[in-house]
């Protein structure tokens, strides 16, 4: 398949290592990747904030970068930006009277899939050929876990990874308490539920804590760093697109 990457400004700023993870693991699997240099934000802090009509502007932008390359699909590693554009540019599309706008972002949209979605539902894999030796629990984010409905797929694609030692998250629903903006705004519960997430994190005695969102794993692996667990945090991307010749 030919499959464009968006990266996401959260990756693209902070975490450039996942959207290369991407890349290497989706060539290993003998498709073409493309990365689209004029993408930008899909809008989802403006739209989560109440800046609806900065919004809109995005929604066109995404829409005319990613359907000039007609791509068989395009994919994020991040479950929150792709549930922005596949439940909420059209909303944006609809509420400011855009009628074309509304017909490109439904030409588009579905083709548009977080990496677990696009591995396991389009390419039909769960084996990548991974090999990741470390004890390692899974945080379902938010987004992945209650807008796009992931199910089980990251985790059928790690309890394929050779010589991984996957354990459960207990209370493995609950969300760590980052949120976005909710994590600046609300910072006494937000450190509440981080606490409650970074002790159940430490009950699985893991080396690593994944999940298919950076933002996910910032906040929690920030208080981890903080309180010196030695616990690390690995994108599932980076754990799939690792082989046992890497170093």
């Amino acid at each position: 398949m030919r499959i464009a990457l968006f990266i996401t400004c959260f990756n693209d700023t902070m975490f450039p290592d996942t959207g290369k993870a991407v890349v290497s693991l989706l060539e290993r699997l003998g498709h073409t990747v493309e990365f689209p240099p004029a993408q930008t934000c899909c809008g989802q802090m403006h739209f989560n904030t109440g800046y609806r009509p900065e919004t809109l502007p995005m929604v066109r932008r995404f829409a005319g970068v990613f359907e000039q390359g007609e791509y068989d699909a395009v994919v994020a590693p991040s479950g929150s930006c792709v549930g922005m554009v596949r439940d909420y540019h059209r909303v944006v599309a609809e509420q400011y009277g855009d009628d074309a706008l509304v017909r490109r972002v439904d030409r588009i949209t579905p083709k548009v899939y977080e990496l677990s979605e696009l591995l396991v539902d389009v390419l039909g894999v769960t084996d990548v050929g991974a090999y990741f030796p470390h004890r390692v629990t899974y945080h379902p984010t938010c987004h992945s876990l209650r807008m796009l409905r992931v199910g089980d797929r990251p985790l059928r694609l790690l309890r394929a990874v050779k010589g991984i030692d996957l354990v459960e998250l207990p209370a493995a629903d609950s969300c760590c308490g980052f949120g976005g903006t909710f994590a600046l705004k609300n910072p006494d519960t937000s450190n509440a539920m981080l606490a409650d997430k970074m002790r159940a994190v430490l009950d699985t005695r893991a080396d690593v804590l994944t999940a298919g969102d950076n933002s996910c794993l910032m906040h929690i692996g920030g208080g981890l760093d903080r309180l010196r667990t030695g616990v690390g945090t690995r994108h599932l991307a980076e754990i799939l697109a690792s082989t046992q010749g890497a170093a």
